[in-house]
């Protein structure tokens, strides 16, 4: 059929059949390796390469992240090979790793269900001694400037790793597989002999050794790698965000951060960032009383007028008091007027106070307690834990299918109303959550310490 003849009849709402009948799209293949990933590393088609986020040995299942999606696999302990940083370990081991470490999972799948036969977790990136420099080297060039220290910094990490923060005096180069040395020609150093250090994401981290070889290939000379990279830095000195990243990665996404305006209360009151909380140096050390814990890790940033002196300084406080992710904002509000950008009136805040953004799907602890006191009609509360948990207590009403046989038993769970799941501690709640959700439920789940006693009480307590 001619296109001209078949857009008329679609235009009349005269298709022909085949076309009024022609299948579906299907659904876009589920990621298996986040972007980053993709700069080095390409999976085979029963692997999957993830950030490691929870395991659960009651119901025999990990959880991975995939950029923004989750993926949950099964294992059973008694078979799976777990690998890290190239030692076999025992499955035992897998309660010991560390959220958001890097691993790759080979599988099988059966029904639907993906069963993990091997974990391997990224052991510490072999670079030669010679090419290493460590962090008081870099500590003590970035405290001279790069002209009197003669060097080159690069933060070889995408730009939405530098939006988080950077070390001070470093320029972004992200490595890529495709078109690095095109970037490399206009952002290194015209002087081969010039010395460049990388860095990246940490000591797993690719991107700088291989931004490394490249300009090596490129005929640099003095090249090295700080490879404990941004992850130690922010542990133990101030790093960098530029005003535009503040805005558009933080404050226009709404993403939960602790502002402070190192000039004085008065001083602030004429304009200052939204947000903010006005705290100058003398008070620093008196205000850090009232901070929130350090484990809570709330990424702080500081700002003062322009000059970064003052800012520098309450910003050195909060890092040598144990707080991580301490940046200061570069030009202050200077710079920040200076874009353009809005300034607020009146009274900024006196007290820090930071709120984690709750995981998706996750409804608090607070409208979970509300939830057993009086749990409305349209909603289920799904316990997933074992049935030996199960028979010390469960909340009044709730239904009990444990984790390992959600997916079998998901005919007998009710499409009609809001299922909200719980287990022991909040690891297997979410993994039910992912799943249900992956099915068209509507479902949330709690995070949280859990005991229930016989008569259905409730105790939960955060974790």
């Amino acid at each position: 059929m001619k296109l001209r003849t078949l857009a008329a009849l679609v235009a009349m709402g005269l298709a022909p059949a085949a076309l009024a009948q022609a299948p579906a799209a299907a659904p876009a293949a589920k990621a298996n390796i986040p972007r980053l990933c993709t700069n080095c590393h390409k999976p085979e088609a029963a692997e999957t390469y993830g950030n490691f986020e929870s395991v659960a040995f009651k119901s025999q299942s990990m959880q991975l992240k995939i950029d923004a999606a989750t993926e949950i696999v099964r294992f059973d302990p008694k078979t799976i090979a777990v690998v890290d940083a190239g030692e076999a370990k025992p499955a035992d081991a897998l309660r010991d790793i560390r959220k958001g470490h890097e691993a790759r999972i080979a599988w099988v799948e059966k029904d639907g269900v993906r069963t993990a036969t091997k974990i391997w977790f990224k052991g510490p990136i072999k670079i030669a001694p010679e090419k290493l420099v460590k962090y008081d080297e870099v500590a003590a060039l970035v405290a001279k400037g790069p002209e009197a220290g003669n060097y080159l910094l690069v933060d070889s990490r995408p730009l939405p790793r530098v939006q988080e923060g950077t070390i001070p005096t470093a320029v972004n180069l992200p490595f890529t597989t495709k078109g690095f040395d095109a970037l490399a020609e206009k952002s290194l150093p015209a002087d081969k002999a010039k010395r460049i250090i990388f860095f990246c994401q940490g000591i797993t981290c690719m991107l700088s050794p291989n931004s490394l070889r490249r300009a090596e290939a490129m005929g640099y000379t003095n090249v090295k790698v700080y490879r404990e990279g941004w992850p130690e830095w922010t542990t133990r000195n101030v790093g960098v965000l530029a005003g535009a990243h503040l805005k558009e990665a933080w404050i226009d996404k709404d993403i939960p951060h602790v502002l402070i305006d190192a000039r004085p209360a008065a001083e602030a009151a004429a304009g200052f960032i939204k947000g903010a909380v006005a705290i100058a140096p003398p008070e620093i050390a008196g205000a850090l009383n009232g901070f929130p814990k350090a484990e809570l890790k709330a990424p702080y940033m500081v700002y003062d007028g322009g000059d970064g002196k003052a800012a520098m300084a309450v910003a050195s406080a909060i890092t040598k008091a144990g707080y991580p992710n301490v940046t200061v904002v570069t030009g202050g509000l200077e710079a920040w007027k200076a874009a353009g950008y809005p300034v607020a009136a009146g009274a900024p805040g006196t007290k820090v106070a930071y709120v984690p953004r709750p995981r998706p799907g996750d409804i608090g602890i607070e409208a979970f307690r509300k939830l057993v006191a009086a749990t409305p009609a349209d909603t289920l509360i799904l316990d997933v834990r074992n049935q030996d948990e199960a028979n010390a207590g469960m909340i009044k009403g709730a239904k009990l299918i444990p984790d390992e046989e959600l997916l079998a038993r998901v005919g007998e769970l009710p499409k009609d109303k809001r299922i909200v799941a719980h287990c022991a501690t909040g690891v297997r709640a979410e993994m039910a959550y992912h799943k249900l959700k992956e099915k068209g439920f509507n479902v949330a789940f709690v995070k949280g310490d859990i005991e229930i006693d016989k008569a259905g009480k409730l105790s939960i307590e955060p974790n």
